[in-house]
């Protein structure tokens, strides 16, 4: 059975508020898909009235085969860093999509889809700088849903991050995944647990 072409899009929103690097989010997540992963891509951004501090989002879509409409409508992957970010687009998540969350900074409520929530911002604080919330995220959203290659967005990263910061946007990145990894693990632990005790 053959998949139909619409299949083959991920499309993502990245939401916050200006000053937390969304739309750099946005386009290491495209760039990484076209350069890394050979795959096409799109990005659109948007600002609220003011920049910093007001709300911006970046739309992102990884297609295996060309992109006609850039514009993301339901999101597969919503990736919020703000209450009013996450609140914009929750009525338009779907049962099949995924939430991605900073736990400090967002509170969701009867979400219909899968969700998964990280410190980012105090994992960031922790390593000395609250502006690579942003990069734990990305790794946390490639642990979780395996949108890009691992390999494809370290590589954009390095030579996206203004100089010098290279090595500590890595070490946020990788904490990020490692975070996704074991949130997973911890699932499936609970998930076998669970079986386990309904076997009984």
């Amino acid at each position: 059975m053959s998949t139909p072409a619409h299949n083959t899009q991920t499309e993502i929103i990245v939401t916050g508020f200006g000053g937390q690097g969304i739309i750099l989010a946005g386009r290491i997540l495209g760039m990484s898909a076209s350069l890394g992963d050979n795959k096409e891509s799109t990005l659109v951004q948007a600002y609220g009235p003011e920049s910093r501090g007001g709300a911006c989002n970046a739309q992102v879509i990884i297609s295996e085969t060309p992109i006609h409409y850039p514009y993301v409508n339901a999101p597969h992957i919503l990736m919020a860093l703000s209450q009013a970010g996450y609140e914009k687009f929750a009525s338009v998540l779907r049962p099949e999509s995924t939430l991605l969350v900073d736990q400090d900074l967002v509170n969701p409520q009867e979400v219909p889809c899968d969700h998964f929530a990280i410190p980012a911002t105090r994992m960031a604080e922790n390593l000395g700088n609250k502006m690579i919330a942003n990069i734990i995220m990305l790794g946390f959203c490639t642990a979780i849903t395996q949108a890009v290659t691992i390999k494809a967005i370290q590589a954009t990263i390095t030579e996206t991050v203004p100089k010098g910061t290279e090595e500590r946007n890595i070490e946020a990145f990788n904490k990020g995944f490692d975070y996704g990894i074991s949130t997973l693990k911890g699932r499936e632990k609970r998930a076998a647990g669970q079986t386990g005790a309904m076997a009984q």
